[in-house]
């Protein structure tokens, strides 16, 4: 979560949501989520690039929105309300 959240360098930020986001798993969004539920608006902007940056290009990762949905029935309302932050971030991004 610090890397997800480093107010002192927000590439590692970004570099880390795109690493996670790649992986593209329940847990490795679901960081993503929780890092965004307690995101300020800077690192929030960096969560948002590295999740895009992930889906772009052609070894982008087009099941983001789909795990998205899977956490949009987690036990955690933080989590649910960010998951629909990073799927509405999918929206429109192209591979």
């Amino acid at each position: 979560m610090r890397l997800l959240l480093d107010v002192e360098d927000t590439a590692v930020t970004r570099q880390t949501a795109e690493a996670l986001a790649r992986v593209g798993t329940v847990a490795a969004v679901r960081l993503i989520a929780l890092a965004v539920a307690e995101a300020d608006d800077n690192q929030a902007d960096w969560l948002q690039t590295g999740v895009c940056d992930a889906l772009v290009g052609p070894d982008g990762v087009p099941d983001v929105a789909a795990t998205c949905a899977k956490l949009a029935r987690d036990q955690e309302e933080a989590v649910r309300r960010a998951a629909a932050d990073i799927s509405a971030w999918t929206d429109g991004t192209t591979r």
